[in-house]
């Protein structure tokens, strides 16, 4: 027996599906929603490299996808690493203001070989996710965010 839901449910699943319909998505590499930077050396050494500033800038690494091995099971070669970094304290102060904020937290960065060779580095700015929330906190903390994204990879030496 199929139960109707209750006026306050069906006004939350509608501010729920609302809210996600309004967050930005990826639509191709390269679009005005990531950001892309030539990175010199192979996607391994990048992400090693990577990974050494993310700690020097007061982040950890929480996390980590290898993409690559995972299409391989399907017959896809392809070379694509993602780490998630962030910091708990930075976090905390986020998810206080709006738990949804983990959909931008902890952040993604991919490293992988394009079809030209080069690897690349790309990311989501948390920015430009956060901005749906309008909270003037979230906002401040996010381009502080962009601003540490944006040193690190500017850094990994495209060549």
């Amino acid at each position: 027996m199929r139960k109707r839901l209750s006026k306050m449910t069906w006004a939350v699943l509608m501010l729920s599906a609302g809210m996600l319909a309004s967050l930005p998505t990826v639509a191709q590499a390269g679009s005005d929603l990531t950001v892309q930077v030539k990175a010199a050396g192979s996607v391994q050494d990048v992400i090693a490299r990577l990974k050494g500033m993310v700690h020097k800038n007061g982040m950890m690494v929480m996390g980590e996808l290898h993409q690559g091995k995972v299409m391989s099971m399907v017959g896809l070669n392809i070379e694509s690493e993602s780490i998630f970094v962030g910091n708990p304290a930075v976090g905390k102060k986020l998810f206080s203001a709006n738990a949804g904020v983990g959909i931008a937290v902890p952040v993604r960065i991919n490293v992988y070989k394009d079809a030209k060779g080069s690897t690349m580095v790309a990311y989501v700015p948390p920015s430009r996710v956060l901005a749906v929330y309008h909270n003037r906190m979230i906002n401040k903390v996010a381009g502080m965010l962009d601003g540490k994204l944006k040193k690190m990879t500017g850094m990994l030496g495209g060549m």
